[in-house]
């Protein structure tokens, strides 16, 4: 391959495929999480040596779905104003985060079994970062606990917002039932208990 070959960018066709493939991918992984290569090139309309073009591995392939769909989550939790009252903020995103992980409790399924909840972290930087800064902003205004590090509360807003979609996805527990509970348990969570329990020794 010639340097400008390699320069040059892909054709109309081949990142239409491409696309096609990653929403085809988006569409049954969250169907079936389990769902195979086979299943996704039939559906977005291409052969198996199309989609083996663009992606070598169904783990490639559920990477980049997975980065899709963190992109798309962005875009969507970037315009909140998360100005004002530190708790008001924190219910306004959890109301809205959980809606987003609840729509692709698919991919995130596929993507804790292929990758990894490590992996899958990695795919959560910018959203962590967001609300470990607003726990921040609350713990600095008197509001939030400071008695448990940021880091580990942050993780906790995290682990109870995907068990929820794991509870949905389980049918333990339904969309007008977690819209309830996320936000008053979260809050629960980081505000100051109005007893500290004892320490452990």
């Amino acid at each position: 391959m010639t340097t400008a070959t390699a320069d040059r960018p892909p054709r109309a066709d081949s990142q239409r495929n491409r696309a096609a493939i990653l929403d085809a991918a988006l569409s049954c992984l969250a169907a079936n999480p389990r769902a195979s290569m086979a299943e996704i090139a039939q559906s977005a309309g291409v052969g198996r040596v199309t989609l083996y073009g663009h992606f070598s591995s169904r783990t490639e392939l559920i990477e980049a779905a997975a980065a899709q769909t963190m992109h798309r989550a962005e875009a969507r939790l970037a315009p909140l104003d998360l100005n004002g009252d530190p708790r008001e903020a924190l219910e306004l995103l959890v109301t809205s985060s959980w809606r987003i992980v609840d729509d692709s409790r698919g991919i995130i399924a596929a993507a804790e079994a292929e990758l990894g909840t490590d992996r899958v972290r990695d795919h959560h930087d910018e959203s962590m970062h967001r609300v470990q800064r607003l726990i921040e902003r609350g713990q600095a205004a008197g509001v939030f606990r400071t008695d448990q590090p940021v880091e580990w509360l942050t993780a906790c807003y995290f682990a109870i917002v995907h068990g929820a979609a794991a509870e949905i996805r389980a049918g333990r527990l339904n969309e007008t039932q977690a819209a309830a509970f996320l936000p008053a348990t979260i809050l629960a969570l980081v505000t100051e208990p109005a007893e500290r329990l004892p320490r452990a020794d």
